[in-house]
């Protein structure tokens, strides 16, 4: 018999998030004067919460740490000038359809625009993806570009989510990065095993066990109760399939931006195999304003965190700017 995390078909899964915020409150027993601004904002950046990550809300609770990372609120329709469409610059960074060739070894693939879950902070909230992601006609020139350049080594498959895509699909792009000789290792940044451990299903792991790449994932989360039994159980198969796991959280005002939440969070990860990696400051995109932590309580949490846990659970404090070579570390 399947484990637990793996008898619902992720697939339909994903179909049956939930996608209206009146559905979403209803479903938390949370109050009716929060739908006029959820309903408002949805419409610029629409709802999506997986039943997976709503089963671990606390009902009644509109400061439930879970639901503020996917509840739309009237402060997303704020304009700021600081806050943009692009904030790391993608767009500039497209050396190929699909294709973002940002640091030295390492290229990114925008392999679908799709996603389980809608983070009302997400980056890419706002990111062409029509335009801007590989299909089936340009993923050709996206590999002929990697292929003529021998210093990238290893590949990041992105998104939206590239565990949206089916693993057929993913056995498929495998193949064609496989006929790149100089490409050591495939790197997933992913969400949905956090929000769906069901997607971390039989066909993936035999896709994983397979794979002649070196194959690193980085999970997203951002807060310790997200990590639930279900996906300790699918984080526990991915490792005992050759999978190196690491972790990139968000700091997030008001959900995760305080010493304790950042130490369960790195020894809720620990103990569930995966490594801190690292703690990003917020990317300054358009309606996610309201979640910015200031840099001085940013670098003074960090510090604090360096205080209180061995240095191999503090993740590095970054922040991503545009047209710059590597992540920029934020030290005092």
């Amino acid at each position: 018999m399947a484990p637990t995390w793996q008898r619902e078909n992720w697939q339909k899964a994903m179909a049956q998030a939930i996608r209206d915020p009146a559905t979403l409150l209803a479903r938390l027993e949370l109050p009716a004067d929060l739908l006029p601004a959820a309903t408002q904002a949805a419409m610029q950046f629409p709802l999506r919460v997986p039943l997976s990550y709503l089963s671990r809300m606390e009902k009644g609770n509109p400061n439930d740490p879970l639901l503020r990372q996917v509840l739309p609120v009237e402060a997303e329709l704020q304009e700021h000038p600081a806050f943009v469409t692009d904030p790391v610059g993608d767009l500039a960074a497209m050396a190929a359809p699909g294709l973002l060739h940002k640091y030295q070894g390492r290229a990114l693939l925008i392999t679908t625009g799709a996603c389980a879950v809608h983070c009302r902070y997400c980056f890419r909230r706002h990111y062409p993806y029509q335009q801007g992601s590989i299909s089936a006609g340009q993923l050709d020139e996206a590999l002929a570009y990697v292929a003529q350049d021998s210093s990238i080594t290893e590949l990041i498959l992105s998104g939206g989510d590239p565990l949206s895509l089916s693993n057929a699909r993913l056995s498929s792009l495998q193949e064609q990065i496989s006929r790149l000789p100089h490409i050591q290792r495939l790197r997933l940044h992913t969400r949905l095993p956090v929000v769906l451990p069901e997607r971390i299903d039989a066909g993936f792991l035999d896709w994983v066990a397979h794979c002649p790449q070196q194959l690193v994932m980085v999970i997203h989360c951002n807060h310790a109760q997200e990590i639930d039994d279900p996906l300790a159980s699918a984080l526990q198969a991915l490792r005992q399939s050759g999978v190196t796991l690491l972790n990139q959280a968000v700091l997030l005002r008001g959900i995760n931006d305080e010493l304790a939440c950042q130490q369960q969070l790195s020894e809720r990860l620990f103990a569930v195999g995966v490594l801190p990696y690292y703690l990003h400051q917020l990317d300054r995109v358009k309606g996610a304003q309201h979640f910015e932590v200031s840099d001085a309580h940013a670098i003074e949490l960090h510090t604090a965190l360096r205080h209180s846990l061995p240095g191999y659970l503090v993740p590095r404090l970054v922040r991503e700017m545009a047209g710059e070579a590597t992540k920029t570390p934020l030290t005092l």
